[in-house]
């Protein structure tokens, strides 16, 4: 009698999913449900809902409005009725596009979340499974909660890094799957100048663009708007082709009218909210101010184009291509709370042990970069070099870390963790076994 073949393995498009959220996901009802099975069962989309288990507030005013758009994509029941119309064909073709949502919760108390599954018509992330929540925080760059990413189910990557617009701007699911479009066809209209004047988006062509998301009622955004006002100037006045255009995220006209006669760029009309909205859905925004610099082909140079403003008060660095590796400042320390850096801690008393760190660090992390922009990817981490200075001794103060130099660490701020390796001498096979053990979960961390 012929032995039992062994199962197949799972498709890669199942595969690519349980690497992400893991081999099983939990059914309201406490039952364990295949991660692989989603994609065999119609699912094209999922949507990661970073959340608490609050009752009552937003939170529960969201849960709601989730639940009716959830709700729309699951398949009807089979009736037992004559043929279906070709109506009705098309329609359970549509439904077999489905959508599953997967709650990646913050909730510490188990009961508690508990409760809050049993309640809700999707799927949820184990409990148990609390450090692979903390790397989906950082790989998707989750900074407030509630949140909603869209994925595509069989690849992992993101679809939409702002659902929580999608609900509102389509709550009838009518523009499934919601993926990214094109700067040119999403800003595709008029712009208008702060003296009122018009222009059409076609004028942007063959230049950079920077889209500023900003509002007059938060201060960080006004103090930004100062400084960006004299880079514009300058950038502009050295012939570069450059131009600006404001999406504003004020709360009346009159409001967006006074900001916006303090800039001297483009910006969408306050009365097209639906572009405005497309825009922060198409960049993923999730607070302000964020800058974001285009290259002429529309393609994203950087999403982080308001620190590179701060840090580059003469514009010298324009248009701001990515650096593999950074200097740590007080202007770009914020990006200590997106998610794991590596911070190499020298002794800057010696002029060239900086740049030489930075030389000696940067083919590890060139090498990280590629093989994630390879994947359509962020990568997993950013890499600093850290001097000594106030800010660098208020860093160590807050990390409990040795005041070695030179010190290899990588920081975890959104984890509360530290991986920290104290040797007398660092060393290019160092560093790139000490990240790669880190990608691969070998490093025991500390708390922070």
């Amino acid at each position: 009698m012929a032995s039992p073949r062994p199962p197949p393995p799972p498709p890669p498009c199942a595969a690519a999913l349980a690497e992400l959220l893991g081999e099983k996901l939990v059914a309201p009802d406490g039952s364990a449900v295949c991660t692989g099975s989603l994609p065999a069962r119609g699912v094209s989309l999922v949507g990661l809902y970073f959340g608490y288990c609050g009752s009552g507030g937003p939170g529960a005013q969201l849960a709601a409005s989730l639940a009716a758009f959830y709700a729309r994509f699951q398949p009807a029941a089979a009736t037992a009725a004559a043929a279906p119309s070709a109506a009705e064909k098309q329609q359970q073709q549509q439904q077999q596009q489905r959508l599953e949502i997967v709650f990646v919760s913050a909730e510490q108390d188990q009961p508690r979340w508990q409760e809050a599954t049993r309640a809700m018509p999707w799927l949820a992330l184990p409990f148990a499974d609390k450090r692979r929540k903390l790397k989906l925080w950082n790989k998707f760059r989750v900074s407030n909660i509630p949140s909603l990413i869209f994925i595509d189910a069989i690849t992992g990557k993101v679809v939409c890094q702002n659902g929580l617009l999608v609900i509102r701007d389509d709550p009838e699911g009518l523009e499934f799957p919601w993926g990214p479009r094109p700067f040119q066809e999403v800003i595709a209209g008029p712009l208008v100048q702060n003296k009122g004047q018009s222009q059409d988006s076609s004028t942007l062509e063959g230049s950079y663009v920077g889209v500023y998301f900003s509002a007059h009622w938060c201060p960080p955004c006004r103090s930004l708007t100062r400084v960006l006002v004299e880079s514009y100037r300058k950038i502009k006045d050295v012939g570069q082709k450059f131009e600006i255009v404001f999406v504003s995220a004020d709360r009346s006209e009159d409001s967006f009218k006074q900001y916006f006669s303090e800039m001297p760029w483009l910006a969408v009309p306050y009365a097209d909210e639906a572009r405005r909205s497309r825009l922060n859905r198409l960049y993923g925004i999730q607070g302000i101010p964020t800058l974001i610099v285009l290259d002429p082909k529309g393609e994203v140079i950087t999403r982080q184009g308001r620190v590179e403003v701060l840090n580059d008060l003469d514009c010298r660095e324009f248009p701001w291509y990515p650096k593999p590796v950074l200097e740590l400042t007080e202007a770009n320390a914020v990006h200590l709370n997106e998610g794991p850096c590596l911070v190499l801690f020298v002794d800057s008393d010696d002029d060239g042990e900086s740049e030489a760190a930075k030389q000696l660090i940067q083919p590890i992390a060139e090498k990280i970069i590629a093989k994630y922009r390879a994947k359509d990817e962020e990568a997993p981490l950013l890499f600093f070099v850290a001097g000594e200075d106030n800010m660098t001794d208020s860093l160590r103060d807050y990390t409990n870390l040795p005041e070695a130099a030179p010190l290899l660490t990588i920081l975890d701020m959104s984890a509360r963790a530290k991986y920290v390796m104290d040797v007398e001498e660092i060393t290019p096979d160092i560093v790139e076994a000490f990240v790669n053990d880190f990608l691969l979960d070998k490093l025991k961390p500390e708390p922070i």
